[in-house]
């Protein structure tokens, strides 16, 4: 799928808290996350910076894929060192809009309130969410997923490809 034009190409948001450690379980379903949509020619669109962020843009270059980093500040040397395209905002963290806006699907993992606004922004625009250990919003159009693979999985499915 890599190598298909970027209109059949699916993007695929994946948000979550930025203060988690490496080693922390959530960061570990990142990882896995990333890893897996990349396995599956998606591009990946996060907020560029640690936590979640890091770990999921540590899985798609671990899979040979594609990141886009949606920084909230306009030094791009603040993106981790996994982003693949790192690009400055100025938003802060109305870069969310811009997160949420840009995917066909949103994977959720873990918890933040930056997590939070990004799932509200995805779902008021229509955009499906799949939730990996995240806020407990199932009712509300969060389609929960019980493992990484099966929320890379779940999310690809809803984008239509």
């Amino acid at each position: 799928m890599a190598g298909l034009p970027p209109k059949r190409r699916r993007y695929v948001a994946v948000v979550g808290p930025g203060n988690v450690a490496d080693d922390d379980d959530i960061a570990s379903d990142g990882e896995v996350v990333g890893r897996a949509l990349a396995g599956m020619g998606a591009v990946v669109v996060c907020g560029g910076l640690g936590g979640v962020m890091a770990a999921v843009c540590r899985g798609v270059a671990a899979g040979g894929g594609t990141s886009v980093g949606l920084l909230p500040g306009v030094d791009r040397g603040a993106a981790n060192p996994w982003v693949s395209l790192a690009l400055p905002t100025g938003l802060g963290e109305a870069r969310n809009v811009c997160i949420a806006r840009s995917a066909d699907v949103m994977i959720a993992v873990g918890r933040g309130y930056g997590t939070l606004s990004e799932i509200a922004l995805a779902l008021r625009a229509g955009t499906p969410v799949v939730g990996l250990r995240t806020w407990d919003l199932h009712g509300d159009g969060v389609h929960v997923a019980g493992s990484p693979q099966e929320a890379a999985e779940l999310a690809l499915a809803l984008a239509g490809g």
